[in-house]
């Protein structure tokens, strides 16, 4: 079974909470397939799978905006508004091994080709610089030159990195996605001001992306969509929600999961605040908890 661990920057809190859920039954995944702050947090939990939840939750409640993303100084000729400098050094505080390798869960981070605008799934080699690629949000973090290639933030192409996971064989994906742009989109008139419609726009352009994959997966594979429980979301610079996130989501996605029954290929999720589990309609197989799917 593969962990697929999607996009969402300070939202990627909501990882940690979903993270309790899963360490607190027993789960361990064969694969962990993550992109940009998803990929930062999948490599922590395939490092250290069996306790990943209460070290990250001990980062993300005391981050701040400037330690993430300081400005960057360079007046003219920069790449982006801000430097990697923040990164750098939450994986160096992670205790991480240099080559993804080395990992005890097998782990990719996705990433885009800038120049092409293709996929790239980066297993093996050097693991901090397949972090900062996936991570790096064009305009805002700088690139990463890898392989005679320029990655920029998988999330463009992947926010939930989906397809990824079944190229790389999975038999089945459990889904940690985030954001407004992962829940059921409804019709809504936004604000006429440019950055709300701006911001609507963004949000539909990757509900489209995220379902698109989602439904394409399904067909072949059990793919389970872990709710966050989380109706109100922070702005996307604002870490002081972090135990808000952190909580919610731990005690949402525990509830759905110890209901969650698995009867093939399909998508297991829920479409509101409800935690009852969608099913393809078959019968109870098996449950997540413990068990391969």
């Amino acid at each position: 079974m593969a962990v697929v661990v999607g996009a969402g920057g300070v939202l990627g809190a909501a990882h940690v909470g979903i993270g309790y859920a899963l360490e607190q039954r027993g789960f361990v995944p064969d694969m962990i397939i993550g992109t940009s702050v998803g990929a930062l947090n999948g490599a922590i939990a395939a490092a250290h799978p069996d306790r990943a939840a209460p070290w990250l939750d001990h980062v993300w409640t005391r981050l701040h905006r400037r330690e993430v993303y300081p400005f960057s100084h360079r007046l003219f000729s920069r790449a982006s508004i801000f430097t990697d400098r923040g990164l750098r050094r939450l994986i160096a505080r992670a205790s991480l091994p240099t080559r993804i390798e080395q990992l005890s869960v097998p782990f990719t981070a996705v990433a885009m080709d800038l120049g092409t605008g293709d996929p790239v799934l980066l297993d093996h080699g050097d693991l901090e610089s397949a972090l900062l690629a996936s991570a790096a949000i064009p305009g805002m973090l700088p690139p990463v030159a890898r392989g005679g290639r320029m990655l920029v933030d998988g999330g463009v192409i992947a926010y939930v990195p989906v397809l990824a996971a079944l190229q790389a064989g999975a038999a089945s994906v459990v889904v940690l996605s985030t954001g407004p742009e992962s829940s059921p989109s409804h019709p809504t008139t936004p604000h006429r001001g440019a950055s709300a419609i701006a911001a609507r726009a963004g949000t539909l352009l990757l509900h489209h992306q995220i379902e698109r994959d989602l439904h394409e997966v399904s067909k072949r594979i059990p793919t389970v969509v872990l709710p966050t429980g989380i109706e109100t979301w922070p702005a996307p610079w604002d870490f002081r929600q972090a135990q808000r996130l952190i909580s919610t989501a731990s005690r949402t996605a525990g509830h759905f999961l110890d209901r969650l029954r698995i009867s093939g290929p399909g998508l297991y999720r829920v479409d509101g605040p409800s935690v009852s589990p969608v099913s393809p309609g078959r019968a109870s197989a098996s449950s997540i908890s413990g068990v391969d799917l």
